[in-house]
């Protein structure tokens, strides 16, 4: 295989991954409604959802550390056929609770193998020293496009299906499941791995444990890999305080909820092609920084100044503060996907083959760590304080965040925790 195969198949297991979420995203909640869940309901199932994907970051990360990447990707995506389909046909409470379930443990196996996968093939193929920033900058530029062009299909889609075939709202994700039946049979067919050494299954889950254990070792003590997980929480606090806020910002301006969603939606695409471009543009802010890491500063000062923005214009009404808000959205995407890129990169150069997935993961975690503060702390200082408050915390949090890419140790390529024989043809 070469370096353009390899690249080519990266690619596009990276948008096959993000097209089913961006179908189902427009209509999941307006599903569940339609067929009778109330709004408490609605939240409950996205909570399970939510404390599921949490819950096994880790352990999948050293699952696919241990047995290989191809097959946590098959499972990830056969996991989405079922929670897909499922949410397709539902019609209770508990059919949307398990087809969330499904979901989130399909969300928790996919984080990060794909990626794990391309970097280790890579480095077969063009050894240690090989540049990981245009392969991961254009994997993320997929990811958004994927999520962009899902949101946009998955919102015009229940427009063009006729009442008569089927609830027009059942239909993106029933689309969606069928997108990941075709990710399934090209993770299958399209991403071979080195032979791996016969485990029992007993063997397995003393393994996982163990993976999991030395690469949360690996993350938390060395310099780099913990500034970086710091750094992932305060992206945590600003992704999160923007999806928690922008809606109502924008039904507000709008003048209803339903012109609000609307706006929403476009505004969210427009962020999905932000992202793209920024992670598009990744390699190139590096170069013209200076460095990986300077890069990094360059982003998060960018996303910090949008955040900044938004809570400047917090007092505007009508055109001129739709036009504002949609403006700091999408730029504050292109900085915070620069930044994402640039540390993948510092993060996978920091870290050997076996504990990979498991170290990516855990940056994983760190994010979603973050989105849990800002959850439990900016909704309340937004309600009591408004919303310049709330987006001034962020944007003060990201903006300090940069620090933590000032003199940043370079990365040594090798593992401090001890590596288990067993693990060797993992990747």
């Amino acid at each position: 295989m070469t370096a353009r195969s390899a690249l080519r198949r990266y690619l596009l297991v990276s948008f096959l991954t993000w097209l089913p979420p961006g179908l189902m995203m427009a209509t999941m909640v307006l599903l569940m409604t339609e067929r009778g869940l109330g709004l408490a309901q609605v939240g409950l199932v996205v909570t399970v959802y939510s404390v599921v994907t949490v819950s096994l970051e880790l352990p999948t990360g050293g699952l696919a550390d241990v047995v290989g990447r191809r097959m946590v990707l098959a499972a990830s995506a056969a996991f989405t056929v079922a929670g897909l389909a499922l949410m397709s046909v539902s019609t209770t409470f508990w059919m949307f609770l398990l087809s969330g379930v499904f979901k989130g443990v399909a969300r928790a196996l996919s984080s990060g193998p794909a990626t794990s996968w391309y970097v280790d093939t890579l480095h077969a193929i063009e050894g240690r020293g090989a540049d990981l920033k245009p392969g991961l900058a254009r994997g993320g530029a997929m990811e958004s496009a994927a999520l962009c062009a899902g949101v946009l299909a998955g919102g015009a889609l229940p427009l063009l299906v006729p009442p008569s075939l089927m609830l027009p709202l059942a239909a993106p994700p029933l689309v969606g499941a069928v997108a990941a039946l075709v990710l399934l049979v090209v993770v299958v067919l399209a991403l071979p791995e080195p032979a791996h050494r016969r485990r029992s299954p007993a063997g397995v889950l003393r393994e996982v444990p163990a993976t999991v254990t030395g690469g949360i070792r690996l993350a938390l003590g060395g310099v780099l890999l913990r500034r970086l997980m710091l750094a992932a929480a305060a992206s945590g606090v600003v992704l999160t305080c923007i999806e928690l806020l922008t809606p109502g910002r924008l039904a507000e301006l709008a003048g209803t909820a339903e012109e609000g969603s609307l706006a929403y939606a476009v505004v969210a695409a427009l962020g999905f092609a932000g992202s793209a471009a920024g992670a598009a543009l990744a390699p190139r802010a590096a170069r013209l920084a200076g460095g990986s890491a300077r890069g990094a500063i360059a982003g998060t000062a960018l996303t910090a100044l949008a955040v900044g923005a938004l809570a400047a214009t917090a007092g505007l009404a009508g055109l001129p503060g739709m036009l504002s808000a949609g403006l700091a959205y999408v730029v504050l995407f292109v900085g915070i996907a620069v930044t994402g890129v640039l540390c993948l990169e510092l993060t996978h150069n920091a870290v050997g083959s076996a504990e990979r997935t498991t170290v990516t993961s855990t940056s994983s975690l760190s994010l979603q760590s973050g989105g849990i503060a800002a959850n439990l702390t900016l909704g309340s200082l937004a309600t009591q304080a408004g919303l310049a408050a709330a987006w001034s915390v962020a944007a003060a949090v990201m903006l300090v965040s940069a620090l933590l890419f000032v003199r940043m140790p370079a990365p040594t390529g090798s593992s401090p925790a001890p590596a288990l024989p067993a693990r060797s043809g993992s990747g």
